[in-house]
């Protein structure tokens, strides 16, 4: 099982939001920015969908990505702060996000986070865990994003496959913590 979400003390409070869109994952994309998106199927049953939601709501979906993650609470929920980081040493990159709006309800759980001051990208990602009236439960991951700093410029088709790579990974995880799930 993997441990769970610490919370950490961030000096985040201060930084600003790098993208005038907040909250655009819930409807039509903003023109100016690639798009993601990525569906999961997970199975059938309330007991996935919790089982998926919990796991997605933790970070702990991040953290079976590979990602570090600091945040003010155990929980993605509205107003949260929290610092991803990838890589080790001199490539180390760190990313802070601030969680944007937080859903749950019978039907559909989840979260979006945008990037703050640092984030090498400017944009919003959603994560989301649903439920449908057949019982089929499916995971979405739902963005848009483009460079904010000259590295990410330069990064290219270098970066845009590495933020595939990262949202594959992250719908794997999800995908393979839900089957584990069902077979115990």
């Amino acid at each position: 099982m993997i441990a769970p979400s610490r919370s950490h003390s961030l000096h985040l409070a201060g930084r600003k939001f790098t993208y005038a869109e907040r909250g655009a994952t819930k409807g039509p994309l903003p023109p100016g920015y690639r798009h993601i998106r990525r569906v999961g199927e997970l199975g059938t049953g309330r007991t996935t969908f919790d089982a998926a939601a919990d796991f997605v709501l933790s970070w702990s979906m991040h953290r079976a990505a590979g990602l570090d993650v600091r945040a003010t609470s155990n929980r993605a929920t509205e107003g949260v702060d929290a610092l991803l980081r990838m890589g080790i040493g001199a490539l180390r990159i760190s990313a802070p996000v601030r969680v944007v709006y937080d859903i749950a309800d019978p039907a559909r759980a989840g979260f979006a986070y945008g990037t703050l001051e640092g984030h090498p990208e400017r944009g919003e990602e959603a994560f989301v865990v649903t439920i449908g009236q057949d019982d089929f439960v499916s995971f979405h991951v739902v963005g848009f994003s483009r460079p904010a700093t000259t590295l990410a410029r330069l990064g290219g088709a270098a970066g845009r496959l590495l933020q595939d790579r990262a949202i594959d990974r992250y719908v794997k995880v999800v995908q393979r913590v839900v089957a584990r799930e069902s077979l115990l």
